[in-house]
Parts: C-alpha cells; structure tokens; sequence
C-alpha cells in the first residue's frame, strides 16, 4: 500500500462520518459543494497560517520590518544575516533524513494524486511538506510558498474526501477544489485559483466542477480578506491600445520567457545532477545550496525567499535601472536552481511571476535603446512578462490570464497577456514538452504530462482482466488427437506446453481442423501450427500496454505468463475483452466529465 493509501487508511480508523451524510454527499451536487465550501475555508486558514509564519521568521531571522518580508530589504543588516540559509539548510537537511527514515515512500503533489491516484493523499505527507515549505521560504531559501499552499489545501480536501468516501471522479473535483483555493487565497484571486484548479490539477474544465471549484476560492478568498490579509498587486492605470510593432515586441519577451523558463527548470536538474555526483551527504546539501544563497543576499536580498516584498516594490517604486535589474534576473534564476536543486522545499510560482515581472520591465526599459519610436510602459510588460514566465513553468495560460485580470482590472492588459501566453505555451510545449511539475515526474520515470485521470489505466491490470480457466495441451500432440479432444465449436485457442510445462505457443482449434480438410497430414503434431510463441502478457502489464502487444502482434488472443523466465500460464487474455474494458472505463471518464451518475457506483 502507497504512503497516500496508508496515511489515508490510518485516519479513517480514527474519523467517520454518518452513513446519512456520507450518502448526501455522493447523491446531492449541492452537497458537494458544501464540502468544498468547508475546504474552501480551511485552506484559506492554511494560507494565512503559513503567511504568517513566513513573515514572523523574516521578522526574526532577517530583521525585515513590518511588512515581513525579506525580499522587501535593501540590504541585510549584518553580514552575519548570510548564516540563516546555512543553517536553515542544515536544518532542512538534519530532519529531511529523519523524515525520510519514518516516511520512506515517496509523497506526491496533487497533480500526481489526481492523475494517478484517484486523488489519494497522504495527510502526513502533506502537513510535512507544508512544513517544509515554510521553513525553507522562512530561512531565505528562493522557492515559491504556493507549493505548501496547495499541497496542505489539497491534502485536506482528499482526506475530507475520503472520510465521505467520495467517488474517484469527486474525490479528484475535491483535490482540485483545495489546491484551487490555496492558489486563490494566496492571491485573492478566486478566478486564477479556481482556473489552477481546472489546467493544473483536474487537467480539463467542466461544468459539473465549476460550482464547487469556484465555491472553493471564493470561500478561501474571503477567509483571507477577513482575516486582513492583502495580496494584491497594485492596480494600473488604463493604457492606449497597442499598435502591431506591440504585437513585434510581445512575440520577443514570449520567446525570452520561453528560454528562460526552459533555462531554469533545467538549471534546478543540472543542480540537483552536481550535488548527486559530488557524492555529499544528503543532509549536507541544503546547506551548501545556503552557503550560494547567503552570498547572492550579500549582493542583494531580492534573491531570498519567494520575493512577494521585492515584486511589490518593483510596481511600487521603479525596481532600479535595467543593468541593476538584469543583474537581479541572473541572481534570482541562479538562486532558485540552487535552492530547489539543493533540497530547499518548494516550487516556482511566484519565483517565476517575480523573475517574468523583471524580464518583462527590463525588456520595457531596453525595447526604447533599440527602437526609439517605442516607448512600451514597463508597469505593463512587467504584468505580461510575470504571466508569461508563469506560463512556461507552470503551463497554464489561462490561470496567469485571470491573475492579470484580477490583479490589473485592465481588460487590455490581459489581451496582451493572453497573447504573450498563448506563443509561450506553444513555444514550451513543442520545444520542451513539460511544466515544471511534470518535468519532474518525468525525471523520476513516469510518462505523465497532465493531471488527466490515468490512474485507472495503471491499476487495470491484466491480472484483473485474464480468464484463469486455460486449455492446454502438449506441443508434440498429434493433430488427430487434437482434434478429437477439441472438436470445431468447443473453444477457440488452446494454449501449447511441453513437456516441462512451459509456454511452447497458442493453438487456433480452427486452424488444426482446416489443416487436415487442406491435405495435413493428421499424424503429424500441431507443433507447426502454433502461433505467438514469443507475444506474451505479464500479469503486472496494464490495459495501455496489453492493447499495445495485441496491436503489435496483430493477436486475437494472448496467453499470460507468470514471467519470462518460468513461462508459466497463468491465464489467458482476447483483444476482443481488452478493447471492450478499455471502452468502458472511457465511457465511464466521458459520463464523469458530463456529471452523469455511474451506474456502478449509484
């Protein structure tokens, strides 16, 4: 059983909820979208409670002012200040070892609890990842917070889930409903959250989640807001329309934020690829990426942390010349690949909004030295270089348009940004193929590309599909004997053994009866009408690769073995049975999507 499962198990032995409730909740839509209110505010608690304890820790560790941030100073009080992310990365590294020792599985993010578990999560694995988050935001580590953000959110909507024992298609709605809701709180953008929910995390958009993914945010959004927490960019001023040399300038700060975001997910691999050959202990690591990190604060601290404080002031107060800003661009994409590369814990949204927002400023700044008839607002190629950026590390232009519109309220602002995002999304998916979160899933084996529910594929396997009630027959057999033991109508195939009892191949019993009507020779042995000697399933193969091996072999049917050494027929498997499951499960997504009641599960 996975960490999600078992963590999952663990709580329901502690927690129930009446049989009552639990049935409203999978009848009623309307139910459903009570419980996403209830997610919609925990989370929104969850975001202000981690808010609050990164800032307290910049307060403390880093002498930030009121505000809370370290990203905010214009330079560390002391030299001394260097020390917190050494020692944060220590701390990070010293408990990451423990941790792994008490939870050696692997924890997943909500991508990868949607597209592969059904939305299954651990809640251990997700308060420790949280916790983890906010330490190493906390000391200075250049990570995005909202990867905590949604992994607590998230995390408790799948328990909730399961504790109403949710159908698989709620359960992931849910997932999505909470690490919507984060992204919404810690924006105060219900749009942008509850579209997080619909391209990242649910993987497509439907009419049935909306009204509880949108509930969600909208509740988290106004848990935040009562709770006095601002997270707004500042407005901009309306702008004239933009003209086609516009149009000239945005395909080129698209393709630089196509490269720059390709440059730094493959920075933070390249990181983690040097730490792996320097043969370092792992708790060791962390702190070495702090040492990088001290030193690029004592240049300047817009590098620390996630950079909420410096990309306010970039709005705010002009964010510096275009030299200082392409020196702050290059300290920033080198800390983030440090830090997560190092072992800091987090992810690369806002880091990302923060460096596409200083691309698209110094791009502002520079477009005029190249072209003096132009003279571009930099306020508002800073708004569509932060999407932009976002867009091609995190692969949801929709998203980063609603957080342009919500942050903005300026409809051609977000024209700009759609297209911006639109040629970055391209440009990503053609040229690298990957977000940043499926990057990684794809450096640890798996062939995911989206939150799309592909899970049931994985666990039907053929064990579960293959009949276990196998004729067989030795392979030497006389044809004439064959015949009499299966006449034409008693079956279709007979699986062939020798004499050790391994797998020799498949028998057609139509084949051997038109042999002899054909002139065979009916003493001779049916050794040479035996077909797929070598085409045999696995019982561990899933639906995806037994159809893949049908094709392949062009097969009717298959026998399964119990491994390619042994060869021992354990069952056998048709196309036919293949193709008709495989409709079904599909069928069964496509009703899921439209909101229709699986009969099964009714």
């Amino acid at each position: 059983m996975d960490s999600a499962a078992s963590g999952l198990t663990a709580h329901s032995s502690r927690l129930s909820v009446p049989a009552r409730l639990r049935a409203l909740v999978r009848r009623s839509e309307f139910a459903l979208v009570g419980v996403a209110v209830l997610v919609g505010a925990i989370s929104g608690l969850c975001v202000a409670l981690m808010h609050w304890s990164i800032a307290f820790e910049h307060r403390v560790f880093f002498h930030a002012g009121a505000e809370g941030s370290a990203s905010a100073l214009q330079r560390l009080d002391s030299p001394w200040l260097a020390l917190v992310p050494v020692f944060g990365g220590l701390f990070l590294g010293v408990t990451g070892v423990f941790i792994r020792k008490w939870r050696p599985r692997r924890p997943i993010d909500p991508i990868e609890a949607n597209a592969l578990q059904g939305g299954r999560m651990s809640f251990i694995d997700s308060l420790l990842i949280s916790g983890q988050v906010t330490v190493s935001t906390g000391v200075g580590g250049s990570v995005g917070s909202e990867a905590g953000y949604t992994q607590i959110s998230s995390g408790i909507a799948s328990v909730i889930g399961a504790r109403l024992k949710l159908r698989r298609s709620d359960m992931r709605t849910l997932v999505g409903c909470g690490a919507g809701a984060g992204i919404g709180a810690a924006f105060g953008a219900p749009l942008t959250g509850a579209f997080y929910a619909f391209e990242l995390i649910l993987g497509t958009y439907t009419t049935v989640g909306l009204a509880p993914v949108m509930a969600a945010s909208i509740t988290a959004v106004l848990v935040i807001r009562a709770l006095g927490i601002e997270t707004h960019i500042n407005h901009l001023p309306p702008i004239i329309g933009f003209t086609q040399s516009d149009l000239v300038a945005l395909v080129v700060l698209a393709l630089t934020c196509s490269l720059v975001g390709i440059g730094v997910m493959r920075g933070v691999t390249f990181v983690e690829t040097l730490f792996k050959r320097s043969h370092l202990p792992a708790l060791l690591q962390p702190a070495v990426g702090g040492v990088v990190l001290g030193a690029l604060a004592l240049i300047t601290p817009k590098i620390l942390s996630s950079g909420h404080g410096a990309s306010y002031e970039l709005f705010d107060a002009g964010g510096g010349s275009l030299e200082w800003l392409c020196l702050v661009i290059l300290l920033k994409c080198v800390a983030s690949s440090v830090s997560i590369g190092s072992g800091f814990r987090g992810g690369l949204f806002f880091a990302s909004l923060f460096l596409g927002s200083m691309i698209g400023k110094a791009f502002a700044m520079a477009v005029p030295l190249l072209a003096p008839h132009m003279v571009p607002d930099p306020s508002v190629y800073a708004i569509i270089g932060m999407s932009a950026l976002a867009v091609a590390t995190l692969g949801a232009p929709l998203t980063m348009s609603f957080l342009a519109l919500e942050t903005t309220d300026n409809v051609q602002v977000v024209i700009m940004v759609l297209i911006a995002s639109t040629i970055v999304s391209v440009i990503v998916r053609q040229t690298f193929g990957y977000s940043f979160a499926t990057w990684r899933m794809h450096l640890r084996g798996e062939s995911i590309r989206s939150a799309h529910d592909v899970g049931w594929m994985r666990t039907l396997t053929v064990a579960k599909l293959m009949r276990t009630d196998v004729k067989t027959v030795v392979s030497d057999e006389k044809i004439a004997d064959f015949m009499e033991a299966f006449p034409l109508g008693s079956t279709q195939w007979v699986v062939a053994v020798d004499q050790s009892k391994r797998y020799a191949g498949l028998v057609s019993v139509t084949d051997v009866h038109l042999s002899v009507s054909n002139g065979e020779d009916p003493t001779l042995s049916i050794a040479g009408l035996l077909r797929h000697e070598n085409d045999v399933l696995l019982p561990s193969m899933n639906i995806k690769h037994a159809a893949n091996l049908f094709e392949r072999s062009e097969g009717e049917a298959l026998a399964v073995l119990d491994d390619p050494l042994h060869r021992r027929v354990v069952g056998m498997l048709s196309e036919a049975h293949v193709l008709r499951r495989y409709t079904e499960e599909l069928d069964k997504a496509r009703r899921d999507l439209a909101g229709e009641k699986w009969l099964g599960e009714a």
